[in-house]
């Protein structure tokens, strides 16, 4: 049994039976249980036309459901006979999934765990393990996500940047559990940028891979965090990387720039760089420029102190710094790095033990009381 081909083929057959009528919740049970009927027949008869024979088993199993159920006199004007085994339906559906899995009425928890059980395929076991929580409150969660979206009818183009957004919430989460959320998201876009000619859907999966390529290095063997001046190029994927600038290079050449396209133009020069030294920082801050013009985003502004630091000197980031509310989540860890470049080390030692104690996770804590431990240390006499 290919099971992934039964997952690529789970969100167009979802979209045709929600494309004839049948709500969100109901449809998705028929093809589950179309999805069970498959594991059990294919092996022993495997059909000709794979997506054909699960939207007609999907169709006959909503058809069952919908007859038995008490409200079956108000459905009446949904249900109609199954067609006849044969050819799959030209029209590919799975760009409106996409859409009405980021439906805006849900909230972005709720639109990544409804993506991936309905578009990506995966178990709500799956699913509830790579967000470390109990099955019990995912099965809740994209219950309660399916009923919302039942009602919505697909007579309206989706929003292209809420799907976006949801795509890059799930490859932030990276890898927990069994499930490598990071590759998945990366299928993902893969497949919508499949469905869709769309700049930004290139930019994201450009975003993606390169981001993606730097994975291997980004942590020691003893799970410690490693900046990025400081890893193994070698360890860097060369095939995801000159993948991921192909693809941006045809994006930025439409002449359609998106927030995406340019954060994958600053990953891109960071990946072409041989070594942290030879970066091109100039770039970098003209990219951030662009990208802060975009999306007018406080966190771009922080991220741009970093780099006019690398690319005009420590205090030059320091004064860019100044102009940005000192709340900002990495703020802190930012001004002790570039006090520490500065070479104010006592400075940059209490700012670091200071960050560490606002740090959103143990190995981003463990890393910044690190480094303030070092610049101790070279303090005392």
């Amino acid at each position: 049994m290919d099971e992934v081909l039964l997952r690529s083929l789970t969100p167009s057959v979802l979209a045709v039976l929600v494309r004839r009528g049948a709500d969100f919740a109901a449809a998705e049970d028929a093809v589950q249980d179309a999805l069970v009927e498959a594991v059990r027949v294919w092996p022993a008869d495997p059909p000709r036309d794979a997506k054909g024979w699960l939207v007609t088993v999907a169709w006959r199993k909503f058809l069952d459901a919908a007859r038995a159920d008490t409200a079956r006199r108000r459905r009446e004007d949904l249900v109609e006979e199954a067609p006849a085994p044969g050819p799959s339906p030209a029209v590919d559906d799975t760009l409106q999934l996409y859409f009405l899995c980021a439906h805006p009425s849900l909230t972005p928890s709720s639109a990544v765990a409804l993506t991936l059980r309905a578009v990506g395929g995966l178990t709500t076991r799956q699913i509830a393990q790579a967000y470390l929580v109990p099955e019990a409150t995912m099965a809740q969660r994209i219950s309660r996500a399916k009923r919302t979206v039942s009602g919505v009818r697909f007579d309206r183009p989706g929003d292209v940047a809420t799907v976006l957004r949801v795509l890059y919430l799930v490859f932030n989460e990276g890898y927990s559990g069994d499930v490598d959320l990071a590759a998945e998201a990366i299928r993902l876009t893969r497949q919508l940028a499949a469905s869709i000619d769309h700049p930004e859907v290139a930019g994201l999966l450009a975003l993606m891979l390169l981001h993606h390529a730097r994975r291997a290095a980004r942590t020691a063997p003893d799970g410690s965090l490693v900046p990025l001046a400081e890893q193994d190029r070698g360890r860097w994927d060369t095939e995801s990387i000159a993948e991921g600038i192909e693809i941006l290079q045809a994006a930025l050449a439409r002449d359609r720039l998106g927030e995406f396209q340019a954060q994958a133009a600053i990953a891109a020069l960071h990946a072409d760089a041989p070594t942290a030294e030879e970066t091109d920082w100039v770039q970098i801050v003209e990219w951030y420029d662009e990208l802060a013009r975009l999306t007018d985003s406080p966190v771009v502004r922080l991220n741009r102190a970093v780099a006019v630091g690398e690319a005009d000197g420590p205090r030059a980031g320091l004064a860019a710094l100044a102009e940005l509310d000192d709340s900002l989540p990495r703020h802190t860890a930012v001004a002790a790095y570039l006090h520490e470049r500065d070479g104010d080390l006592a400075t940059a030692a209490r700012l670091y033990a200071e960050a560490a104690g606002k740090a959103p996770d143990l190995a981003e804590r463990d890393h910044l009381t690190r480094r303030a431990a070092r610049l101790n240390a070279r303090l005392r006499p």
